[in-house]
């Protein structure tokens, strides 16, 4: 760190409005809206974004012309706000896979909306808690050593929207584009879902090979987000599994043993029993679906191995970097409760909070009967083991996301880790089988969660320094967004979680959409390790095949996490992600190209047009997929928008699904707009 003294924006000594009664409602307001947002996107696609930037972008447009909010206002805004993303991604990435736990387990019957709910706040909580006593070493100590980039590009958006500027227009203009493509696609059925071109079984030059994508806006803006780059590697993954393994595959296994295989993992009844995946005829020994039967079969074991190696490989790349951060922020706890704190802006929670309130995360976990276990002495275990791991992960991945950034935080590594970690403890003490499934999920979701949290809540804390804030104003905050996004979030799982009467009508006996309509791909890999730990019966072949599989990827200078996630998600999911990519890398060449080389800072990449209007399609066509959904559930509206979508195929005919992808280039068309700054000369 340099010689000179940090000034923040708002000096230490200046007092201005900032933990107000306004500033808290908007920013649980954004964090419910953001964690609903994520919730859906997380299911679908096993992916999210930083919320931090739309909603200090937002904040800034409503501050300024309604609600006339101070820079720290802003701030405490966005702080609020960006905790409800970073729970629901942790969340997603593991709670749902109590459902993909054994049958004798009673994993299922935990995957209830109180459960959800306090696991989600306990995790969010204890992020935040552990994050306290590591802000003077990572945020202030190291500021210039760890850039936090979103922290950073966040405090920059604040501080250029405190002295002018129009910011929101594009993030506005792409939010109202994807509303009305969204309610064209899902409820008049205008645009068609998912265009699908597949080849049959009897090819012979290329069987059950398929091409689909679900293509929507959210999808078109994530790829945008993530540039083409990680669009590419993970629409490689999804090349390799449709195109290559799948048609390989489709020519060397019966269908018998496919059906088989189905049976075995609880895809299918019996041989005898019609359906699945694929739609198994037994009549005829045959599936209508090959691709999918073969994806559900052997595909998504094999990308679980390499998802999970991926994961680890990840990991063992950041060591030196967590030994460093661990050791270094045990050394600096003593040194905050010896320094005297008199300055605005240095300001803690004291370290009592964060005694009394691990005291009580391990207290409540042994008492409430909701959480997983038989006995108290059991479940005090739980919570020593979350307080231990989140301790040690929570500082992990702080200081990783300062380095690298939130977006490339290896949280599925961690939680791998944590699970594997919490097996092998259960199994030296002699817990092995399905009883103790559940309780491992327990301590690798609060790990997720608290670990996703602290990634955001340093970003957060980073943004704080840079203009000004007051630390302990913005960990209230957190903690109040984590309790009031937690209430919604678990609404949204269990709304998302219920079958429409459109899946019904497809599948009959469908108790759960979670695991069939979304993917949810972090969370079955979660369950299949505990399953395949505590049982010694993990499918370990596929595994394997999956885990080398990523290893050569590595080897190839390809992030082995990104092309692992690609190949065990549909390829519907990651080829309009990749479409998005494009439009991200034309947009980058033909402004390289007339520009020249600008020196582009984070904050400007997160200020320019293209993304804002990016992160608008994301949260307009997430926002509405929720909304759908909710309507979906009424059983009128669920016929009006079939009845729309039998009326629409008649009118388009064979070309209802190629109708729809020229609306998705048109989006994607004014998309690149945006990027190039087409037609519209307003600074930004």
């Amino acid at each position: 760190m340099s010689g000179q003294e940090f000034r923040p924006y708002v000096p230490a000594e200046q007092k201005v409005a900032e933990f107000t009664l306004k500033s808290v409602f908007l920013g649980s307001f954004f964090g419910i809206v953001f964690g609903m947002a994520t919730v859906y996107l997380a299911l679908k696609a096993g992916l999210t974004v930083s919320a931090s930037i739309p909603i200090a972008v937002i904040a800034i447009s409503l501050g300024r012309k309604v609600f006339r909010t101070t820079v720290l206002e802003n701030n405490i805004i966005q702080t609020a706000g960006s905790a409800g993303e970073s729970i629901a991604a942790g969340v997603v990435f593991t709670l749902p896979g109590f459902l993909f736990l054994s049958g004798e387990s009673s994993g299922p019957s935990y995957f209830n909306y109180w459960t959800i709910l306090t696991l989600a706040i306990l995790g969010g909580l204890l992020g935040t808690l552990m994050m306290i006593p590591l802000r003077k070493t990572l945020i202030v100590k190291e500021h210039d050593s760890l850039p936090y980039p979103e922290g950073t590009a966040c405090g920059s958006v604040l501080i250029a929207g405190e002295k002018g500027g129009d910011f929101a227009r594009m993030a506005y203009y792409g939010l109202g584009i994807a509303t009305v493509y969204a309610l064209l696609q899902k409820v008049f059925h205008v645009i068609a879902d998912a265009p699908v071109y597949a080849t049959s079984i009897k090819n012979r030059f290329f069987p059950a090979a398929q091409v689909s994508a679900e293509i929507t806006p959210e999808y078109l803006g994530v790829g945008y987000i993530i540039g083409p780059r990680i669009a590419g590697v993970l629409v490689a993954g999804g090349v390799l599994a449709w195109l290559v393994l799948i048609p390989l595959l489709a020519s060397l296994i019966p269908p018998d043993i496919i059906a088989a295989q189905l049976v075995k993992l609880g895809n299918l009844s019996s041989l005898a029993t019609a359906g699945g995946p694929g739609n198994w005829d037994p009549a005829t020994h045959t599936f209508s679906d090959y691709a999918a039967a073969i994806y559900r079969a052997y595909i998504r074991q094999i990308g679980a191995g390499a998802v999970a190696a991926g994961g680890f490989i990840t990991l063992i790349k950041t060591i030196p970097t967590i030994i460093t951060s661990f050791r270094e922020s045990l050394g600096a706890v003593g040194g905050n409760a010896a320094e005297a704190e008199t300055r605005r802006t240095d300001r803690d929670l004291s370290l009592k909070v964060v005694g009394l309130g691990s005291l009580a995360l391990i207290l409540l976990m042994a008492f409430l009967p909701i959480v997983p276990g038989d006995s108290i002495g059991g479940k005090l275990l739980l919570g020593v083991l979350v307080v231990l791991f989140g301790a040690f992960f929570v500082t992990v991945s702080s200081r990783i996301v300062g380095i690298i950034g939130s977006s490339n935080n290896p949280i599925s590594g961690m939680t791998i880790a944590t699970i594997m970690g919490t097996c092998l403890v259960f199994i030296g003490i002699g817990w092995t089988g399905s009883a103790y499934e559940p309780m491992a999920l327990v301590v690798g979701g609060m790990i997720c969660i608290a670990a996703a949290n602290a990634g955001a809540t340093s970003q957060d804390l980073k943004t704080g320094y840079i203009v000004g804030a007051t630390p302990k104003y913005q960990q209230l905050a957190l903690f109040i967004g984590a309790v009031v996004s937690s209430i919604v979030i678990g609404l949204t799982v269990q709304l998302l979680d219920t079958p429409t009467a459109a899946m019904l009508e497809k599948d009959p006996g469908m108790k759960h959409a979670i695991g069939t309509y979304y993917s949810a791909p972090q969370a079955t890999l979660m369950a299949t390790l505990i399953k395949g730990i505590l049982s010694f019966n993990l499918d370990w072949n596929f595994v394997i095949i999956g885990a080398f599989l990523a290893v050569v990827m590595e080897l190839c200078g390809i992030k082995a996490l990104s092309f692992a996630v690609g190949a065990y998600l549909p390829l519907s999911t990651t080829l309009p992600i990749f479409a998005g990519g494009v439009v991200k890398g034309i947009a980058d060449w033909r402004n390289g190209k007339t520009k020249g080389a600008s020196g582009a800072t984070e904050a400007d990449e997160e200020l320019s047009r293209g993304n804002l209007m990016a992160t608008g399609l994301v949260a307009g066509g997430a926002l509405f997929g929720v909304l759908a959904a909710f309507l979906a559930t009424h059983a009128g509206i669920s016929r009006y928008m079939d009845s729309n979508l039998t009326r629409m195929s008649q009118v388009f005919g064979g070309w209802y699904d190629l109708a729809g992808v020229i609306f998705f280039v048109l989006m994607a068309f004014f998309l690149l707009g945006a990027g190039l700054n087409w037609h519209n000369k307003t600074k930004v």
